[in-house]
């Protein structure tokens, strides 16, 4: 991959976790839910070291510097796995604003995945491939995440509506 490439491609990394924070902060600031609120927080702070780190790298390759993945592995190990309370779906209108958050997110961390993911089979050198795989594994949690959280709703919008078979 050639040094310009490099750099466009984490610039278009950085803008993507950009909008993932936009996203996640618009959520914080007008759910009235508490659990929700810490939820969208959570994915919030998670964009913000994504950045920190593709922007250290940004700095780096601009320079003709190779990559650094050295606090890789610190960072991605101190990511804790956010669990689903019953709470959290109880506090989002299936059909509201939050649920519309949720889906909007699905769809944002998949594209995330394919992203990284993509990028990971064509670096030239193993730290990139390192940091793309790395970014994958959280925005593939995130992702899951976001589908369960999806499913749960979709569920409780079917109950709620009773569009089960009839016996």
């Amino acid at each position: 991959m050639t040094e310009t490439n490099a750099i466009d491609i984490l610039k278009g990394a950085i803008l993507l976790e950009y909008r993932g924070k936009a996203l996640y902060d618009s959520a914080v600031k007008t759910s009235k839910s508490e659990s929700v609120k810490e939820l969208f927080s959570m994915l919030s702070s998670e964009e913000d070291k994504h950045i920190h780190v593709l922007e250290k790298q940004f700095s780096r390759v601009s320079k003709g510097e190779s990559f650094d993945i050295a606090e890789l592995e610190k960072d991605h190990a101190s990511t804790h796995e956010t669990i689903l309370t019953q709470e959290i779906v109880k506090s989002i209108s299936g059909a509201g604003y939050e649920a519309a958050v949720i889906a909007a997110a699905l769809d944002f961390e998949k594209n995330a995945v394919k992203f990284y993911s993509e990028r990971a089979s064509s670096a030239e050198s193993d730290q990139e491939k390192k940091l793309y795989l790395w970014l994958t594994e959280w925005e593939k949690n995130h992702m899951l995440m976001m589908a369960r959280l999806d499913n749960e709703l979709k569920e409780k919008i079917w109950y709620d509506n009773r569009f089960w078979p009839l016996d």
